[in-house]
């Protein structure tokens, strides 16, 4: 095999501004500045998986302990299934531990004067690592083990490895006391972790904080390698090994598309390897569906569109998030329906409700577009609200698909709080994300949009954007199939453990791949179900193939705990036993659970630290704006000794409010511990977030069942399988009466059940049927 990478176009990658070597803030001293040195990412991709290593390695070059803080990405779906932690010639693989008690561990550690270090999930792609009694002189490399699977659609494959943790926009008043992170935002009752995912930001014109290596082996495993491409400048060292050019900057993800001729479908099943007697005959499942040659028919269809024109949309990001609401608005026939909103901290929309797509009106939203210019702040939860219920109202005067888009950055902090407040309104419109920064919050957006049944494009320059648009829209017109389900003959599949738990549709270019746990041999066929657009059913039998791939298991681990975190933030906080125990059996870092590693040396015999925050490059072709300078973190240089004074603080920003400054505090023995950090649904004041109300749930869901009674058969049984999908999620209590809608009865049985039931005008008469 031959392997040549073409760089992308200068207008893929944008255009970075060179400043001098050492601009304003570039603070450093003769023995260095930064406490983290070097950052390794070395990959191997086979076919459609990937498995990495990320080497974080921490130097000390002052004269007092560091504990060493490092906010950091990975890709969201990325499973880290190990750590180790390396020190002076000596080795410790890290243990798994509840998130509780391996902060205890971490810390009484430390606090013995014992080398540690630690990982933590904040996001489903943004982490924290600290590594402490890290004494002067002394170099600690601390290596997460990755696995993952490669998006693939359209005949490419796509590794994209985030390199840093975008500045993210916190809404909310915030909370008193110690903050429970060391970032530069406080926490608020929106976000109440602010300060653990938000890392300080270098200055610009700072010499490059660090040596960075990403080293990528291309195994194509049978299926065919076309063209590869990068978006950092990579060269090829032989015929299936690529590395990055030295020098490059951790300031953007890094993109490497790998185009394939098409697989086929596939059915995997891999027993579980350290199962004991009674669960020997249990594993882990993975079919791929490819969608069928089928012409797509279109069908009238309600549109939202979202345009975020917050601050951090500025420069590029602004000018291609224009054009790419201009193009779905382009998009739309005479048939369709459509609104336009454009917000920061307000929002603003080209008309009023739903207007139709006719040339007059898509030339003023496509106006109102062209005026969008980035300001403000992110409050992206009003208009995913106003969008949300837009769409609803006018359910009953739309004959077709109702489809809301978003294109935003999501540069937001709130996550949990807007999937939780949106979740009962999503229903059974499409939630389509299209992401558009080179530090993009994927994890968010593929959240959004996986709630939605949709999909998410990433769009990190000018020159990706029109292939994006090109795949967006065949998402929003034309699904092939939907109404997906599963049956299997020869081995039982666990329907509770499916990821994804609400199956979205076929669309034409895009396999979509099905994983799940399984009772009984690995053998047999899995058959995919559905219903073509116009009615017709769609079937597919794949033969089951038994298989010793620990990916798969590792992978699935992943996306069922990305499922339950999810519905864990809707809400169901009744979920964290069952989260902690996936990923504790899996061994798979999640969001309640943490790698920690304890040298059995004492290196420090007091056990202080200095604690150092390390900062971050400002992501690639974001713009600086005018006085906005103190809004940006001088870089870690404030160590306490006579020859190393703090910096000056930076003045405060209107309003009162601290502008980022460097943090440097003392750890250890005497110092006051920091504030725990409390579960989202503590640490939420009251009125800020909402619980599910089940009675207004039911109440709005037999409203939109009447409403539907008129509609054709194939329609009506897609609102009953949305309904079960919602009531899932939503009120896990109702299980006896999501299996009913889901069970083998007619449509006609099963409809008026659903009327009955949820018109029932009691508590008790719904209860009794959901007992039977």
């Amino acid at each position: 095999m031959t392997l040549s990478v073409t760089p992308m176009e200068p207008g893929e990658v944008g255009r970075i501004r060179i400043l001098p070597e050492a601009g304003f803030g570039a603070l450093e001293t003769e023995r260095g500045n930064l406490p983290l040195d070097r950052l390794a990412v070395r990959t191997s991709i086979s076919g459609l998986s990937a498995r990495t290593v990320v080497a974080a390695e921490f130097v000390n070059v002052h004269d007092v302990p560091l504990e060493a803080t490092y906010i950091f990405p990975l890709p969201d779906r990325a499973a880290v299934t190990g750590m180790t932690m390396t020190a002076d010639g000596h080795t410790v693989q890290a243990e798994l531990q509840e998130r509780g008690a391996a902060r205890e561990t971490y810390d009484r550690a430390i606090a013995e004067g014992k080398r540690a270090s630690i990982a933590e999930e904040e996001r489903p792609d943004v982490f924290t690592m600290r590594v402490g009694n890290l004494v002067p002189g002394e170099r600690v490399t601390v290596e997460l083990r990755l696995v993952g699977p490669l998006p693939y659609e359209d005949g490419a494959a796509t590794f994209r490895f985030p390199l840093v943790v975008a500045p993210r926009y916190m809404p909310g008043t915030a909370l008193p006391g110690r903050q429970v992170g060391a970032g530069h935002e406080p926490d608020t009752d929106a976000v109440p972790d602010a300060s653990r995912i938000s890392p300080p930001v270098l200055l610009p014109g700072f010499p490059n904080p660090l040596r960075l290596s990403i080293e990528v082996d291309v195994d194509p495993a049978g299926l065919e390698l076309g063209a590869v491409t990068s978006s950092l400048h990579a060269v090829v060292e032989d015929e299936r090994r690529i590395s990055i050019r030295p020098g490059e900057r951790a300031d953007r993800d890094f993109i490497l598309r790998l185009a394939y001729a098409p697989g086929g479908q596939t059915a995997i099943a891999v027993p579980d390897q350290d199962a004991d007697a009674e669960d020997a005959e249990q594993g882990t499942y993975a079919v791929t569906v490819v969608p069928p040659a089928l012409e797509a028919t279109a069908r009238p269809k309600d549109v939202v569109l979202l345009l975020d024109r917050s601050g951090s949309m500025g420069g590029w990001k602004m000018v291609a998030a224009r054009r790419a609401a201009a193009r779905v608005v382009d998009t739309l026939t005479s048939g369709d329906r459509f609104a336009v909103l454009t917000f920061d901290h307000a929002v603003e929309g080209a008309g009023d409700g739903l207007a139709e797509a006719t040339d007059r009106n898509r030339f003023r939203a496509v106006e109102h577009l062209a005026r969008a210019n980035a300001r403000g702040g992110t409050e992206l939860l009003a208009p995913l609200k106003q969008g949300l219920e837009l769409l609803a109202g006018d359910k009953a005067e739309s004959a077709g698909d109702r489809v809301l888009v978003l294109v935003t950055d999501g540069q937001v902090g709130n996550e949990d709080q807007i999937l939780e407040e949106i979740m009962p309104l999503i229903g059974d419109i499409r939630v389509h994300t299209i992401g558009i920064d080179r530090a993009v919050n994927a994890g968010f957006l593929g959240r959004l949009a996986s709630l939605g049944g949709g999909r998410t494009e990433l769009v990190e320059s000018e020159d990706r954007l029109d292939e994006a648009m090109e795949h967006i829209h065949r998402r929003i017109g034309a699904p092939l199939v939907t109404d997906l389900a599963l049956r299997a003959e020869g081995l039982t599949l666990v329907a509770a453990t499916q990821s994804p738990q609400r199956l979205p549709a076929l669309y034409p270019g895009v396999p979509l791949v099905i994983s799940g746990r399984y009772a009984g041999s690995p053998s047999g066929t899995i058959t995919v179900t559905g219903r073509r657009r116009d009615g017709g059913d769609f079937e597919t039998t794949v033969p089951v193939t038994a298989k010793e791939e620990p990916v798969v298991a590792a992978q699935w681990a992943r996306a069922r705990l990305r499922d339950l975190e999810d519905r864990y933030a809707a809400g169901d906080h009744s979920l964290e036993p069952a989260i902690t125990a996936t990923s504790l059996r899996f061994g798979v870092l999640c969001r309640f659970t943490a790698f920690v590693a304890v040298d059995s040396r004492v290196v420090n015999e007091n056990g202080e630290n200095r604690r150092v925050v390390q900062p971050v490059e400002t992501p690639s072709g974001w713009e600086t704006p005018a006085g906005a300078l103190g809004d940006v973190a001088t870089p870690f240089i404030a160590m306490a000794s006579a020859s190393m004074p703090l910096a000056s603080p930076l003045p405060p920003a209107p309003g009162g409010r601290p502008r980022f400054a460097p943090r440097l505090m003392a750890t250890g023995a005497g110092a006051p511990p920091p504030r725990p950090m409390a579960s989202f649904a503590r640490a939420r004041k009251p009125g800020a977030g909402s619980t599910v109300d089940l009675a207004a749930i039911l109440k709005t869901e037999l409203a939109r069942l009447r409403e539907a009674e008129g509609r054709p058969d194939h329609e009506r049984a897609e609102f009953l399988d949305d309904l079960a999908s919602r009531l899932e999620v939503l009120a896990p209590s109702l299980k006896d009466f999501v299996a009913f809608l889901r069970g083998d009865r007619s449509l006609a049985e099963k409809w008026a059940e659903a009327i009955r039931v949820l018109g029932g005008t009691t508590p008790e008469d719904r209860k009794a049927f959901w007992k039977r």
